[in-house]
């Protein structure tokens, strides 16, 4: 007769806690007796209890490291295709976690839970302790989640030799908070386990300067205190035409297959044009042009290609022997009649309500409709990226009002790592609904659009102004009439808004001469000069540097 599942776990977990005790005993009392030499310098394994492909900050953060020249292993769980360099630099590692068994995942949640922590300690110090053999030079571990994280950094820490780094990027127990309430005994309880273990560290990293001066303050953190901003990767840019065209061109299914466009987008012939971009030259001209770096003839009598000769690059047409006709080559171009392309990233979480901007597009159809504005308004296509659990419910949502909407629609889509810088740098505004469940952190999806030149309207919480200026790089909204009145105005005269190019061009990079002309307390954060705008290789290089190699003549 088969045993019940409460039952199994009766059996099985005094004997899984009593050989965990027992083999970290061992390990304790054998690295009392191991050499601390130099083979352990220039090493880093990087703890993400999530899906690594999802945390943009830390595969930057693994990537840094690696181009340094340190041994790197990151660690974390699978899901989500990691950015490509992670798969290519030779002194990085992917380690993956392993999930944990069926059985586990088929008991109750309160059975489920406790279990499943279990699980994740054991294979994280089967990692940190047995599979990476010599001890690493630093642990950075990222927070949130802290438990079981925090505890298992600092043992490893202690019995391995290992420098501790925390990369704070928000409030563990503030995010269990949103979902059980502020004064839940679990929520005091995580406060408690975050505060115990997170308050000694070699060094303490802080995504803003309000989260550094709240934590020092708060919980008097011990150890040296950085604030790192997120950028985004050096090769986030504006989108050029043919890199719009050849997204659109990949997006062509995707976007087809939803049935809410079909009658929306103007209309278009691949190859040579999609909703957004075109290589047909105008009517007066002659027939539609090759694509970008190809030469074309049309041939009005059966010779030999070979005895022809292509025309230099951007010749008009040259009519040569033999009646072949090369045509001039056409890169390709923004439509006119295109839609505005509005994107926002999302989680699909409560802390980002997505309400606002559903009330908010709304608003924008009935003015869009009455035309009321001084300047017409154009159609809006909205494209949602990210996964999470709300989706579904607020894509209900949006697929009943978009039946009725005639210059509005709305569509979810799930990007490659590969073409979501592509679409940020071809879309005309970014819209941000991140609100923080501690008002210590800020939103890397702006950081990721301003990388890409794509100005923002950003709902407003306490520290949003060390990212977004208002009125300079974007504008903050409070509530869904502000946000549409936002949209209203800078998508007036679309496509040559002036108010929208404004905001564009303060997000321009400057040259790497300006850049390295400014002094390093400007790289490393101060709130004043945050606008010597840099990607994330240059900043992480004149922040970490100093932090990781000051024991080391460079």
């Amino acid at each position: 007769m088969k045993e019940p599942p409460i039952q199994v776990v009766k059996d099985v977990l005094p004997n899984l806690l009593f050989l965990l005790v027992l083999g970290l005993l061992t390990w304790k009392a054998l690295s009392f007796f191991r050499p601390r030499n130099q083979h352990t310098l220039r090493s880093v394994a990087i703890l993400v209890l999530g899906d690594i492909g999802r945390s943009p900050r830390m595969m930057y953060h693994a990537q840094s490291f690696a181009e340094n020249d340190f041994e790197t292993d990151l660690i974390g769980c699978g899901g989500s295709r990691p950015i490509p360099a992670l798969e290519r630099l030779p002194k990085l590692r992917l380690r993956y976690l392993p999930e944990p068994p069926a059985i586990i995942r088929g008991l109750p949640f309160v059975l489920a839970g406790p279990l499943k922590v279990l699980h994740q300690i054991s294979a994280i110090l089967i990692v940190l302790v047995f599979l990476i053999r010599v001890p690493p030079e630093f642990i950075l571990v990222q927070n949130p989640p802290s438990i079981p994280t925090l505890l298992i950094v600092q043992f490893v820490g202690k019995i391995r030799g290992c420098k501790v780094i925390i990369d704070w990027h928000n409030l563990g127990y503030s995010i269990l908070a949103l979902k059980i309430g502020v004064n839940h005994p679990l929520v005091r309880i995580a406060k408690w386990f975050e505060r115990t273990f997170g308050r000694c560290a070699y060094a303490h990293l802080f995504v803003t300067k309000a989260m550094k001066d709240h934590l020092v303050k708060e919980w008097d953190l011990q150890g040296k205190k950085i604030v790192l901003y997120d950028r985004p990767p050096h090769h986030f840019h504006r989108s050029s035409p043919q890199e719009t065209h050849e997204l659109f061109q990949h997006l062509r299914a995707s976007l087809f297959a939803q049935s809410s466009l079909h009658d929306f987008l103007p209309s278009s012939s691949p190859p040579y044009s999609t909703p957004f971009t075109q290589t047909t030259p105008p009517p007066s001209e002659t027939p539609l042009a090759t694509p970008a770096a190809e030469l074309s003839y049309t041939s009005r009598s059966p010779t030999s290609a070979s005895m022809i000769e292509p025309s230099p690059l951007g010749t008009p047409l040259v009519e040569i022997s033999n009646e072949q006709t090369y045509h001039e080559i056409r890169l390709p171009t923004l439509r006119q009649d295109r839609p505005a392309l509005l994107v926002s990233s999302t989680s699909w979480t409560p802390d980002e309500d997505f309400s606002i901007l559903l009330e908010a597009l709304s608003m924008y159809e009935v003015r869009a409709v009455a035309q009321r504005s001084s300047s017409p308004l154009p159609k809006v296509l909205v494209v949602v990226t990210g996964k999470g659990p709300l989706r579904d419910t607020y894509m209900k949502q949006i697929n009943e009002l978009q039946k009725k909407w005639k210059w509005v629609r709305c569509v979810s889509l799930w990007l490659e790592a590969e073409d979501y810088p592509v679409l940020l740098g071809s879309a005309d505004l970014g819209v941000c609904l991140h609100s923080s469940s501690s008002a210590l952190d800020l939103p890397m999806k702006v950081v990721d659009m301003f990388g890409c030149g794509l100005p923002v309207c950003a709902l407003k919480f306490d520290c949003l102004d060390e990212l977004v200026k208002d009125k300079v790089n974007g504008l903050v909204f409070s509530n869904a009439a502000q946000l549409a009145e936002q949209i209203e105005e800078l998508l007036a005269s679309f496509p040559d808004s002036p108010k929208l190019k404004s905001l564009a061009s303060s997000l321009e990079t400057p040259s790497k001469s300006r850049l390295h002309s400014h002094s390093v307390k400007a790289a490393v954060g101060d709130a004043s000069d945050q606008w010597v705008w840099t990607d994330w290789g240059d900043n992480w290089n004149r922040v970490m540097r100093g932090l990781i190699l000051s024991d080391v003549n460079l």
